[in-house]
């Protein structure tokens, strides 16, 4: 019998749109997965918009579902998946959930994406950050920091791909398991650079990706998502579940384009919003197109 493949994710909700849960949910269950979410805030929709209204979950409200789950012994996951967190004490309160599911199974595996901010601006608490390196990193097995997240958790400025190996083995060393850099700008060309590694592995894997100049929302937790589909399915070959997660994300995008093209839309927020529902085809059967490139770690 196949080993139970159910997550625990814990991340924001959206009323509209596609970000946190909402990007998680569905590619999760399409591919197999069972999903039970916790949603750290609640919003009408994403901050890219005029207004926005909704509640920021405290631990308090955290600590009550998990009571609920682990009552009716509810609590057995394969997976604990972590996304946009604002709160300081609701992400403590996710290190005792973690212990909680440990024990309850101890092959659980800890996907954790530490969405702190972008292009070098933060937009979550400062107290956030002291609570991933102080008391988040060590526990995960994979780790889905962008550039600027890396520097925020290691202290390292990035700006070559030596800087992103070197802040790479920061987190090694204090723990972590698999780090994958979703989005580097350090390519000197119109590309955005993936970057990983296993951390017992002496190989990293480095894809480039042509740069669409459209901001969207919602691609880094997509991108998380993503990488723990395919490792699962895949028995954690780093190099094709990032191709596997890039073809998928790179055809999401398109498809979005084509909606915003078809409906006038490109300047709408709304007409940004990711066409997770119509990309069915590309999230089950992904189209690699940029393969990864295996290198040696030269120290």
């Amino acid at each position: 019998m196949e080993p139970i493949k159910k997550v625990l994710s814990i991340q924001s909700h959206v009323v509209s749109g596609y970000v946190g849960n909402k990007c998680a949910v569905f590619p999760l269950q399409v591919m197999g997965f069972e999903v039970d979410a916790i949603n750290s805030v609640q919003l009408s929709n994403h901050t890219g918009y005029k207004t926005v209204y909704g509640q920021i979950l405290n631990e308090k409200d955290l600590s009550e579902l998990m009571t609920g789950l682990i009552e009716n012994e509810l609590h057995h996951y394969s997976h604990l998946l972590t996304g946009y967190i604002r709160c300081p004490q609701f992400l403590k309160k996710i290190v005792e959930v973690y212990k909680i599911l440990k024990e309850k199974n101890p092959d659980l595996l800890f996907i954790c994406d530490p969405v702190m901010g972008d292009n070098k601006k933060m937009y979550v608490p400062e107290e956030i950050l002291e609570v991933y390196k102080n008391e988040i990193i060590h526990l995960t097995d994979i780790l889905t920091p962008n550039e600027y997240e890396l520097e925020l958790l290691t202290g390292k400025t990035i700006i070559n791909l030596n800087d992103i190996h070197e802040a790479m083995e920061i987190l090694y060393a204090q723990g972590c398991k698999t780090v994958v850099v979703s989005s580097s700008s350090i390519s000197p060309n119109s590309e955005i650079k993936c970057v990983g590694r296993n951390g017992s592995c002496k190989e990293y894997i480095e894809i480039d990706i042509p740069l669409i100049k459209q901001s969207f929302t919602g691609t880094g937790d997509f991108f998380t998502v993503l990488i723990l589909i395919w490792m699962n399915l895949t028995k954690n070959n780093l190099k094709e579940s990032m191709e596997k997660t890039i073809a998928t994300i790179q055809s999401v995008l398109k498809r979005t384009l084509e909606y915003q093209n078809e409906n006038n839309s490109k300047d709408s927020v709304c007409g940004r919003e990711l066409k997770l529902i119509q990309s069915l085809g590309d999230i089950q059967n992904p189209k690699v197109i940029h393969c990864g490139t295996i290198n040696k770690i030269e120290y």
